[in-house]
């Protein structure tokens, strides 16, 4: 098939979005598709495929748009419409992006089929952000974007439930994220991660938190929890990896140090590589006490590593990460998480049996072959009419 992916931006510092994105059209390029991906942002778009060297995907470059609130001006889209015209099928990520309409009608103009990707925007907690401007948009424009797609893509039942009433007129359509597994297939060992951080050679237990530091996340449920799990592991230390606003770190560290851990709380900043995956395996336990996540490269990744994972019943996919067996989930506050997690980290017997569980499942489950073809069928339906 012939597909067109438009992603505002391709640049992973703005979460899981984009890389699901390059994930995406990698796969669907390797298994023989015509792909084109068309952004305005290329920062994390493999080289190989902006140079034609690695004889990935096509990459369309979209100028940035001129006109306020992120619009197009008409002359701006003739490459990407042109592209559409020549596809199959087209498809948008996310809701709040504006360019999205002129996008969908440029769609509808040249009679191919798009299909919406939410990325969580719609759940009940993302609602509540400014959600009065998020109705605002809904009612001028975008419901018509998501009900005129041909499928709105949730990526867990818990995201349709929470989404499809934003859009009564639309068709849902669960199916999960598409992730390549190729990075974990061998381990990498603790070996790059105690090179950079030497106290993962200490007896711990450690955590990691790996994601955005942002309020979003619950980071302070986990540190309002950690003097009672240090009463009972003196060793503990937590890492949180990841970017985050300057002034919402600050506040983070000033919270470690109010409640007496901040000798034990390591801030590492935004890691990739072997390195990353090294740490996910160098530690005991990944957490991830979010508000809000769609789905959550993240959790899979840990179990991808053999790591543990505790989430929240917040996350739109904590049902699956519980029946994988290599996790558990628990309400959003610094005492579930104690009662959650505190059994754990004293049996590490049990953290290595859902290590390996959490592997394993996904593994099966979340399958190149297995999501990859449900995703090519959706296409298919949506060519199809």
């Amino acid at each position: 098939m012939r597909i067109v992916e438009y992603l505002h931006r391709i640049d992973f510092v703005y979460g899981g979005p984009p890389r699901a994105v390059v994930d995406l059209c990698r796969i669907l390029h390797r298994r023989g598709h015509d792909v084109t991906v068309a952004t305005t942002v290329t920062k994390d778009v493999p080289a190989g495929w902006i140079d034609g060297s690695e004889g990935g995907p096509k990459v369309l470059q979209v100028p940035p748009p001129s006109l306020p609130g992120r619009l197009y001006m008409p002359g701006q889209l003739n490459e990407l419409r042109d592209a559409i015209a020549s596809a199959d099928v087209l498809q948008l990520h996310g809701v709040w992006e504006r360019a999205n309409i002129q996008i969908s009608r440029l769609a509808r103009k040249a009679g191919v089929p798009y299909v919406v990707t939410l990325r969580g925007m719609l759940d009940d907690w993302n609602m509540t952000q400014k959600g009065f401007k998020k109705r605002m948009y809904l009612n001028m424009g975008g419901r018509k974007v998501l009900e005129g797609a041909a499928y709105v893509q949730c990526t867990a039942e818990g995201e349709r439930a929470q989404s499809h009433k934003w859009f009564p007129k639309g068709h849902p359509r669960v199916i999960p994220n598409l992730m390549d597994l190729t990075d974990f297939e061998t381990l990498r060992g603790r070996g790059p991660a105690e090179a950079r951080w030497p106290n993962l050679r200490e007896p711990g237990p450690h955590l990691l938190f790996l994601s955005r530091l942002h309020v979003k996340k619950g980071i302070e449920h986990l540190l309002r929890a950690m003097p009672r799990l240090v009463e009972a592991n003196s060793d503990l230390q937590l890492f949180l990896a990841g970017p985050g606003e300057p002034d919402y770190v600050d506040s983070l560290k000033a919270l470690a140090k109010s409640v007496g851990v901040a000798d034990r709380t390591h801030f590492t900043g935004h890691i990739g590589g072997d390195e990353k995956w090294s740490l996910y395996e160098a530690c005991d336990l990944f957490v991830l006490p979010s508000s809000q996540e769609n789905f959550g490269f993240v959790q899979f990744e840990a179990l991808a590593c053999g790591t543990p994972v505790m989430t929240t019943k917040l996350v739109d996919t904590w049902r699956e990460i519980v029946e994988s067996g290599g996790g558990i989930a628990v309400e959003q506050s610094a005492d579930a998480i104690v009662e959650g997690i505190a059994p754990l980290l004293s049996d590490r017997d049990r953290l290595a049996d859902m290590g390996r569980a959490g592997r394993e499942w996904v593994f099966d489950k979340m399958s190149v072959d297995h999501i990859a073809g449900q995703i090519e069928a959706m296409f298919a339906d949506a060519a199809a009419g």
